[in-house]
Order: C-alpha cells, then structure tokens, then sequence
C-alpha cells in the first residue's frame, strides 16, 4: 500500500482508522473552502450591503450557542464520527440549498438567513465531535503527530478549496461555488461511516435514555472545564479575539477586497494565503514543540491583530497575503498544542463536553462582532472599525498574561528523547489490535 513507506516516517499513518479520518479531512475541508468565498460574495451580489453581510454571516454562527453545548453532549454518548456525519449533512443541505437560490435568482435576506443557521447548526455540532474523535483513535504518544497531519491535511483542503472557490467565483459566480460545498460534504460520509471503533467508549448511555440527563451532563462538563483556570483564561481571551477579528476580517474583508484589491480572486488568494500558513505550520508542528504551550497560545491570540491591521491600512495584496499566511503559520501551530493539551488534561469521557465549552465560549461573541461590524464601519469608516479591532485584540490578549498557569505551564515532552520505536509499537497496537488483558485487583 502506498501509505506503508511513509508510516515508517509517521507511525500514526499505520493505524486504518486515522487513515480514514485523514481522508476527511482533507475533503470536507476543500469543500468549505467553496463556501468560505461563495457566501460572502453571494450576499455582496445579492444586496451590495456590508450590513447584510455582517448579519448573515452572525446568522451562521448564531446557532454555537446552542448546538455546540449539544454537539458535545451528543459526542460523549455516541461514536463522535456519526455525529461529525450529521454535522456534515447538515452543513451540506444549508450551503447546497443556498447555492441553488443563488443560481436561480437573487435570493431575499431572510432566506440567506436561515440557510447560514443551518449551516452554522452543522458548524457546531463538528467541533466538539472532532476534538473527541481524534484522542480515541491514536494512542497518546502519537497524539502530537496525529493532530499535526489531520490538521495539515485540513490546512491544504480548505486551501486548495478556498483558491479554486475565489477562482469560480470570478468565472462562474458564487452560486456554483456553494452548490459544489454541498456535494463535497455530502462526499463524505462513506469515509466516516467505515471508521470502526475508538477507543475510551462515550461516557454516557447510547441507547435507551441510558445515562445521566442532560443538564446533569452539562454540569460535568462545565465543572472540568472551570476547574482548569489556563482554560478559561484563554477562552475568555479569545471570546473578544475571534469576535473583534470575525467582524474586522470575515465581514468587512470582502468589502476591502472588493473595494481596493480586486474582488473574488484577491478575496481567495487573502484566504488562500491563510491556508498555506496554517499548511506550514502544520508541518513546523511535527518538529517543533514550544516549552511553554499556553504562553505561546495566548501571545498567539494577540498576533491576530495582525490580520485586521493590514488591511486597515489597505496593504498591497502581496502584502495582505504574507501578513495573512504568516498569522497561519502561528496559529496552526497555537491550534496544534491547543488540541494536545485538551487531550491530555481532559478526561476521555468529558473531551467533547469540555471542547463544548470551549467552542462556545470561543465563538459566543462572533455573532456580535458580525453585527457591529457593518454599522460599526458605516459610523467610523472600514479603516476605523479595524483599528478599533486591532485594539481590542491586544488588550484582552495583555489581560490574559496574568493568571501564573498560563505563563508556567510548561511541556517537556521534547526534552523525553522518545524514540520512534514506542511510537511505532503504539501505532502497530492499534493497527493489529489484541485483546484486552483482564487485569484483577
């Protein structure tokens, strides 16, 4: 098989079911990286309104403050990959739908709206299933590599799909780049459904009502996750980072772009240049561990100002392009030890709930960042309501520099000396699984 001479290099590239979480993501991420140009330029064509576009985009990260909390729920009872099944299904109906209204006409706010909710449903029931997926199907030595190649395998699909999107946009229009994000998604299904098993079995019940209500398996979650105080730190800080860079960048991009660098292809060679950071990172990320992880995700956190910045100050597009794949480079490799470290501090059978909370303390604001940024940018100018973002960003990140946990934190796994022997014994565990010995007290 082709993947036996590089296993020998990657371990974790032996274990069958890796294999195939591998190859979704690499395609489920292509396919969205249509929708990340389609959409924006699809309302913009639709209503010539940045205020329209901020409130469909809030409409499609609305839905995290709810369904995330059940996503993660729902991902410690049941096999994670059926549920990331139901989310891609759902992101597929929602972007699919969209696509064919905007072949056959304009299509009219409201039902923008609603179709970018329920894309956003499909958005947030992923995340928290993804987080848990992933711990249950390499062994713990191997799960700094394993997240490093999914995400890069991520990276260079959203990549690849945000490139060509920004292409088929300009050619073709916006319509035929959502249309084709709902059949990529609808793509994988086959490969998520052939995942056979993880291991650490769901905390609660599958079947039958079993296990804990719901409210009470909330209440787990959030008590592990405030326990941790280098969690909910970071997650405070980068509820006002993603919601200052949502609305700086995700809203009032575009309409930079479409103003002062050319439109679509500039749009997507922005994105495109993003994905190749985080590309690069990913790679950086199989060599490089920082000693002190949370400090370099909160300083992290605070480079993303970088992005609304630059185009603040209307930068070249080579300009934009290098500041945004440099802003990739980091936070693939924040994003990277992030996923580490929830593994590892986090109870298998919490991981999803916890990952919940994470997602929805993370995202909870975006949609106000999406709602302000419009009127925020008719009041003061584009330029203004990005400085102001820029601001934001680095207060909060200086902020979340106090707490001792987070400058202290440390990760010695570099300074083991582990050899690839134990990491290759791991991976043949899990490739050529035996029984469980029966161990008595």
């Amino acid at each position: 098989m082709f993947w036996r001479a590089p296993a020998r290099r990657f371990p974790v590239l032996a274990i069958r079911d890796f294999r195939l979480l591998l190859a979704d993501r690499l395609l489920a991420p292509a396919a969205y990286g249509f929708s990340l140009v389609g959409v924006s330029f699809a309302v913009l064509n639709a209503t010539g309104s940045s205020a329209d576009l901020s409130y469909v985009l809030a409409a499609q990260i609305a839905p995290s403050l709810v369904f995330a909390l059940i996503g993660g729920v729902a991902a410690d009872r049941f096999p994670p990959q059926r549920v990331i099944v139901a989310a891609n299904l759902t992101l597929a109906a929602g972007e699919g739908a969209f696509g064919v209204l905007a072949l056959t006409g304009r299509p009219p706010l409201w039902a923008m709206l609603g179709l970018e909710a329920v894309t956003g449903t499909g958005i947030a029931l992923f995340y928290p299933a993804s987080q848990a997926l992933l711990p249950r199907l390499v062994p713990d030595g191997l799960l700094q590599e394993a997240s490093a190649i999914s995400r890069l395998a991520m990276n260079t699909g959203q990549m690849a799909g945000a490139a060509a999107g920004g292409l088929l946009v300009a050619a073709a229009g916006p319509g035929w780049a959502l249309v084709l994000c709902g059949i990529g998604m609808t793509g994988t299904v086959p490969l998520l459904l052939s995942i056979r098993g993880a291991r650490g079995a769901a905390g609660g019940g599958a079947g039958g009502g079993a296990g804990p209500a719901l409210v009470s398996e909330l209440r787990e979650g959030w008590a592990e996750f405030r326990s941790h105080t280098w969690l909910w730190t970071i997650v405070a800080q980068f509820c006002v980072v993603m919601m200052s860079w949502y609305g700086a960048f995700q809203v009032l991009g575009p309409v930079v772009a479409r103003a002062h660098l050319g439109g679509p292809p500039a749009w997507g060679a922005i994105t495109a240049a993003d994905s190749f950071g985080l590309v690069t990172g990913g790679l950086l990320s199989l060599r490089v561990t920082p000693r002190r992880p949370m400090l370099f995700v909160v300083l992290t956190g605070g480079a993303v100002a970088v992005s609304p910045l630059s185009l603040a100050a209307v930068l070249p597009l080579a300009a934009i392009c290098v500041a945004s794949f440099g802003l990739g480079v980091l936070i693939e490799m924040m994003m990277v030890q992030w996923t580490v470290a929830l593994a590892t501090n986090i109870p298998p059978a919490k991981l999803a709930r916890v990952s919940s909370y994470d997602a929805l303390g993370s995202v909870m604001a975006m949609p106000a960042g999406a709602l302000i940024a419009g009127p925020l940018a008719a009041a003061i100018g584009v330029s203004g309501a990005q400085y102001a973002a820029a601001a934001a960003i680095i207060a909060v990140s200086a902020f979340a520099l106090i707490p001792r946990d987070v400058r202290t934190i440390r990760n010695d796994s570099a300074a083991k000396g582990e050899g690839p022997e134990p990491r290759l014994a791991a991976a043949n565990d899990l490739a050529n699984p035996r029984p469980a010995p029966i161990i008595s007290r």
